[in-house]
């Protein structure tokens, strides 16, 4: 074999084709479900994943209201953020922010576990996230699919 027989694909960022995915979050564990869905946006599915363009595929999570977090999660998981002044630094329970807003859990979990920067900004903004099974996005006719088979 000839060592110049093996290539690596390269795309460019005109030849992306990206699909509409709709993912049912209902019942299904938290972390699970992201590292999946972000290993979806990312595009890392795909044989030609590119790391440097935005080669993933659009994905739309409904029933975000129905996800589950293992054990005592819901009370002993906490968010931090600071504000910016001296003693600022403010603690949430994920059960504070599911009452809130529970697509917030969903949003936070699948942007850390994209890249930094502003590539993974860009990637973000190919999710979009609904606390019911009713979504904006039926003019695109997203695909559903079933995680348990990736």
């Amino acid at each position: 074999m000839k060592a110049n027989s093996f290539k690596t694909l390269s795309i460019r960022k005109e030849d992306v084709h990206k699909k509409w995915l709709l993912v049912d979050a209902s019942e299904h564990n938290l972390g699970r479900m992201c590292s999946k869905v972000a290993k979806i946006l990312r595009g890392k599915h795909k044989a030609s994943f590119t790391p440097h363009i935005d080669c993933g595929d659009n994905v739309v999570i409904i029933n975000a209201s129905k996800i589950n977090l293992t054990g005592k999660k819901w009370t002993d998981k906490q968010y931090i953020s600071y504000t910016g002044y001296p003693g600022g630094q403010r603690l949430k329970t994920a059960q504070q922010i599911f009452d809130k807003n529970p697509s917030i859990l969903i949003e936070k979990a699948i942007k850390g576990m994209l890249p930094k920067n502003k590539l993974g900004a860009a990637i973000f903004r190919n999710l979009r996230v609904y606390n019911d099974d009713l979504h904006n996005q039926e003019a695109q006719n997203p695909e559903m699919i079933d995680l348990k088979d990736l």
